[in-house]
């Protein structure tokens, strides 16, 4: 059964991910109004006509009215250890906003929707799997009216801010494709096909809790 999303609000915006999910929000005829969470004000998506900014230097200010009357959040924030510069502040972007929006939310009746990455585990050795996990399980154990967590792997795209190892990533994966089957699970996959999968979610998604794994995006157009 296809939805409504009422009116959507959306952290980690200007990201990869991020501005292909306000992007297709906004063009999106189920979709009528988009809150566009940002530190800074944003050109691009004043000239979007559903997106509404909400300009926040810190996100942890984010607060109860701020959420209020949206009928879907949507997580897309992340970063990289590199660019973080510590675990201390890659905990504090990755886990902790995260689980601040969660926590508001579930005190409306929003459908959730985080982007968490294939291979998240709370018992993971590798310390960005572990906090991917403990993100997802903290999640879970709110009371949400609805959850939908994404699990992407290598995500494709132009990004604003380099990340070396991320682009060389791309350009082997770009030479070495035709060699990799198709339902290849670690297949990396597009942020369009990332947000046009959380749109998918929101408007379809019938269960109060769904997994999307990278197979599962990969097969979103």
């Amino acid at each position: 059964m296809t939805q409504i999303i009422k009116k959507a609000i959306v952290i980690g915006s200007t990201g990869l991910v991020g501005r292909a999910l306000v992007s297709a929000l906004n063009d999106h005829p189920a979709c009528q109004q988009v809150t566009a969470v940002v530190r800074r004000p944003d050109t691009a998506f004043e000239q979007m006509a559903k997106v509404q900014p909400l300009v926040l230097e810190d996100l942890l200010m984010l607060n109860d009215q701020d959420v209020s009357e949206h009928s879907h959040g949507f997580s897309c924030l992340g970063t990289t250890l590199k660019k973080a510069g510590s675990k201390d502040n890659f905990y504090a972007t990755d886990f902790t906003i995260n689980a601040h929006f969660a926590e508001l939310l579930q005190q409306t009746s929003a459908h959730y929707l985080l982007v968490s990455a294939l291979g998240a585990n709370a018992r993971s050795p590798f310390f960005y799997n572990r906090v991917k996990g403990e993100l997802e399980q903290y999640i879970q154990n709110l009371s949400l009216s609805k959850v939908s967590l994404l699990r992407p792997s290598l995500l494709l795209g132009e990004r604003q801010d380099a990340r070396f190892l991320e682009d060389l990533s791309q350009q082997l994966f770009q030479r070495c494709s035709s060699f990799l089957p198709k339902n290849f699970k670690h297949r990396p996959v597009t942020a369009g096909q990332v947000a046009h999968t959380m749109v998918e979610a929101a408007l379809t998604q019938t269960e109060k809790f769904e997994i999307y794994d990278n197979l599962r995006i990969q097969h979103t157009k």
